[in-house]
């Protein structure tokens, strides 16, 4: 793996990281409802559904974490496999909730991806 392809594949990790806790701990928060757009009465109504989902990013984030450092015979597998699902998980964030998640998380995704297949 290129040196190039690792950062952009850890900040891909690592704004999952940060969208895990946003959803999981801060989502009824004012910093939490200032990202997300919500409204105090939306997010208490949507907490359990909101650590859901932030579940399902930490997911993402053991994808990339074994793209990372798991085993050398099986990083570009995960690298490839998780850095698809974030792109495709953003595409379809962009088309339903936000555009603004187009380039928050597939346009890191599709970045680091490329990265990672000119590496090979």
């Amino acid at each position: 793996m290129s040196v190039l392809a690792a950062v952009l594949t850890a900040l891909v990790g690592l704004i999952h990281v940060y969208v895990v806790v946003l959803e999981m701990v801060l989502w009824d928060t004012p910093r939490g409802r200032a990202a997300f757009g919500t409204t105090p009465e939306q997010a208490s109504g949507t907490t359990v559904l909101a650590a859901n989902q932030g579940l399902y990013n930490g997911f993402l984030v053991a994808g990339i974490a074994l793209a990372l450092v798991g085993p050398q015979a099986h990083r570009f597998a995960f690298a490839v496999f998780t850095l698809a699902c974030v792109a495709v998980a953003g595409i379809y964030g962009a088309l339903t909730v936000s555009r603004r998640i187009l380039l928050v998380q597939t346009v890191p995704a599709v970045l680091a991806l490329v990265a990672q297949l000119l590496a090979r």
